[in-house]
């Protein structure tokens, strides 16, 4: 069996190749912190079959994610991306993320209150993305604390938590789904 000119089975003792040379364990937190981009980005191709057709704008904007996610997820397989040739996350995604944030925003009204995860299918299903964004955002501040990374994988992430719960409040808007508040104090 072959996957990709390799044989299937490499991992079968419980370790993995790296980008660009070397191999770890499958517990290895950088391993861990791509697969968790890899689980985000399934998520999102999720919300991108829920959200269909009826939102062009949003899965322009999310397979763009999935781009940039898949640029991650190798700078993350790798302990030296920048000798790859690889185009690293840099300040111009970050800007991006931001510009699509104030986009959305400007179309909403004003958050007075917390919010619950929900409403309607696909905002839910962003509500998720969002979830697992900051987990994977969560994996990549502990990897950046022990070997250091590129500092605008972390910014890019904690932006993107950002984006999908805009996003989610966007689609419930359209939707005309009410958003549940949360009782608790106001957003100040």
């Amino acid at each position: 069996m072959v996957c990709l000119g390799k044989k299937y089975g490499r991992g079968d003792s419980g370790e993995t190749d790296l980008f660009g040379g070397g191999r770890a364990l499958k517990s290895d937190l950088r391993v861990e912190c791509y697969g968790e981009v890899d689980e985000l980005s399934s998520i999102i191709g999720l919300c991108r079959a829920v959200l269909g057709e009826k939102y062009p704008e949003i899965n322009r904007i999310l397979q763009d994610v999935q781009t940039a996610l898949f640029r991650v997820a190798a700078e993350l397989a790798s302990r030296d991306p920048g000798k790859l040739g690889l185009e690293l996350i840099g300040e111009r995604d970050v800007s991006v993320l931001d510009e699509h944030v104030e986009r959305i925003e400007s179309r909403l009204p004003r958050l007075r209150h917390f919010i619950y995860p929900g409403g309607s299918l696909p905002a839910s299903m962003l509500h998720v993305a969002r979830a697992v964004s900051r987990r994977v955002e969560r994996r990549a501040v502990a990897l950046n604390s022990r070997e250091g990374i590129n500092p605008n994988i972390l910014s890019y992430l904690n932006r993107l938590s950002t984006l999908f719960f805009a996003l989610a409040r966007y689609v419930n808007m359209v939707e005309g789904v009410s958003e549940d508040t949360w009782p608790g104090r106001g957003v100040e």
